[in-house]
């Protein structure tokens, strides 16, 4: 027999000060001791305002590590009492093993429970949730906090890429794409985490209640399209880190974050929105009348048009009016977006009674999906 599972508590850490986007490059540092020429662009494209990094600006060096990131936001949830399931998902963790569940469980010091880490990239903290969700539901966890976190300022800090810049500077003059397509993410992404409470009774003043997650792939039809810890050939096959010289892992920026931005743009919105959500338009029976609130976690203002016109073409048109994000003012923080993004909007005193709202979580990793739907109680 399965149980009604609700969303009790949300919360959201975001380390230090906003940092604005004239500050980036001090913060961050610049690559090759020049300003960037791609940042200008970008961040006109993506409309990001300010984000955040857990680096101290007065020493400049990396201050929070990721679990410890999301332990502050698991805290932000108040005494939440006995947990019987930490689920948590990030893109990055601070180390390869062991996973960053038991980290943070560590960071803690919580008494014994199942901890377990979701691996992926925006849609791991979706992943945590649903596993959450699924163990309240069915009786093996009383109380579960899920959580979606990221760290990814240590990897875009300027000298992480001098080593390139100095070995390839003849072809970066010929092949701008190939800096571009690294330097792209340097704009886009930021550092936080956030935490979600799951009870199988509503707490009051409101609660949300889960009513589905749908998760999917289609890396059956299509390459990857970000990546870190590998390299790509002209065929599109990624190639480990672990099956290249040591040597080359600094020359090649194997463990920069990488995006081919031409993939990503060909296909992210046809392979993340429309398809998947026309599928389950059938399946759920949506329509735009019974959506209340749309979340949408996208990187960049850039998509937003083309979003809305995905939505349209299949018989979904929600009003700009009822979409939430606060990308501009938050930054694109992964698989830590919806959690953020959700925090806000649920603290604003704008959902109400019987609102339905549906959060739609692209990763662009090898265009994996997921869709959440949620009622206030």
């Amino acid at each position: 027999m399965t149980s009604e599972v609700y969303i009790t508590r949300t919360a959201a850490f975001l380390p230090f000060a906003p940092v604005y986007n004239d500050e980036i490059e001090t913060v961050l540092g610049m690559v090759g001791n020049r300003p960037s020429r791609a940042r200008r662009l970008i961040l006109k494209s993506n409309g990001i305002q300010s984000r955040h990094y857990a680096i101290d600006r007065a020493s400049g060096k990396n201050a929070m590590s990721n679990a410890q990131m999301t332990a502050e936001a698991i805290r932000e949830l108040g005494d939440v009492g006995p947990i019987d399931c930490l689920a948590t998902g990030t893109s990055v963790p601070d180390q390869l093993m062991p996973n960053h569940a038991v980290m943070v469980h560590g960071e803690l010091k919580w008494p014994r429970l199942e901890a377990v880490a979701f691996a992926g990239i925006c849609l791991a903290g979706t992943a945590a949730l649903k596993h959450a969700w699924l163990s309240v539901r069915s009786g093996e966890a009383q109380r579960a906090v899920a959580t979606g976190s990221e760290l990814a300022s240590p990897a875009l800090r300027g000298h992480f890429f001098q080593a390139e810049t100095a070995h390839q500077i003849d072809v970066l003059q010929t092949q701008p794409q190939i800096a571009f397509e690294k330097d792209f993410l340097r704009w886009m992404l930021s550092d936080g985490a956030g935490a979600m409470l799951l009870e199988s009774i509503p707490r009051g003043p409101l609660s949300l209640r889960i009513e589905w997650i749908e998760l999917s792939s289609a890396a059956h039809e299509l390459p990857a399209c970000m990546y870190m810890g590998a390299d790509k050939d002209e065929g599109h096959a990624l190639h480990s880190w672990r099956h290249t010289p040591q040597t080359e892992w600094g020359t090649r920026s194997f463990f920069a974050v990488k995006q081919d931005v031409k993939l990503l743009n060909d296909n992210i919105v046809r392979a993340t929105l429309r398809d998947p959500l026309q599928a389950l338009m059938d399946k759920r029976k949506l329509n735009a009348e019974n959506i209340d609130w749309f979340l949408p976690h996208i990187s960049s203002m850039y998509f937003a048009e083309p979003v809305e016109q995905a939505l349209k073409e299949i018989g979904l048109p929600i009003p700009r009016e009822r979409w939430f994000t606060n990308l501009t003012t938050r930054g694109n923080t992964g698989s830590a977006s919806p959690y953020i993004m959700l925090d806000e909007l649920f603290r604003s005193g704008h959902v109400h009674r019987g609102q339905r709202l549906l959060m739609f979580v692209p990763e662009s990793g090898r265009f994996s999906c997921g869709f959440v739907m949620l009622e206030a109680v």
